[in-house]
């Protein structure tokens, strides 16, 4: 059974820091590329960035290219993402998941919640 529990979220300030944590269970976490995910208030879900199986090519959504870094541990199935200069309009539940379609996995996410 696939399984991913995300930690790290919580409510910081505009421009604070968080690093979010996803650890995986179920299948074989190095073979696959992972994927964070998030869901504003009232919208549907929104691709935030994604790195390769070997950790060495990563993508980033325009919205968040230059504040947040994805990286992974393949030894401890585990995919990060540190979040800074943090904005309201990241305000979200964030998922990571190994795949896009409507059928893939989440775990219960985390919320980020950005305000003064």
């Amino acid at each position: 059974e696939v399984q991913l529990v995300e930690s790290g979220g919580g409510l910081v300030q505009p421009g604070g820091s968080l690093r979010l944590s996803c650890e995986a269970s179920g299948f074989t976490f190095s073979g696959y590329a992972m994927y964070w995910v998030r869901q504003a208030p009232g919208k549907g879900l929104e691709w935030v960035s994604t790195i390769n199986n070997g950790g060495d090519i990563t993508r980033y959504a325009d919205a968040v290219k230059g504040r947040f870094t994805i990286s992974r541990n393949n030894a401890k199935n585990t995919v990060y993402l540190q979040m800074n200069s943090l904005k309201p309009e990241d305000t979200a539940v964030y998922y990571c998941t190994p795949g896009l379609g409507d059928s893939a996995p989440r775990g219960q996410g985390t919320q980020v919640t950005v305000s003064s």
